[in-house]
């Protein structure tokens, strides 16, 4: 099994599983374009999600962006923050007020 991707206007609207033969017979009058997406990101970068962006340019999948200060990894297209995560067992959050990782309480 395969899982698709339903674009409309560059955003996705739903992700489906289904063998590729699915689409010989299934009829889809709604506006959009079925594009396969690879749970392991191996193909369009990322696994696709509702409300996710399709850019066609990259040929990949964009999450929507979590904090005005994270930007765009243009090879992975992921989004990133300027402060590392610490990597100690404790819980930590992102604190966009000091654009760094806290401590959970």
């Amino acid at each position: 099994m395969a899982h698709y991707a339903k674009i409309v206007d560059g955003i996705v609207d739903k992700v489906i599983t289904a063998d590729a033969s699915f689409f010989d017979t299934f009829i889809d009058i709604s506006p959009g374009t079925w594009i396969e997406t690879t749970i392991d990101g191996s193909t369009r970068k990322n696994y696709a999600g509702k409300g996710h962006t399709y850019d066609s340019t990259r040929d990949a999948f964009i999450a929507p962006k979590p904090y005005p200060s994270w930007t765009l990894n243009e090879t992975t297209c992921k989004w990133e923050t300027s402060a590392t995560a610490p990597s100690d067992d404790k819980g930590y959050k992102w604190d966009e007020s000091t654009t760094n990782w806290v401590e959970r309480e």
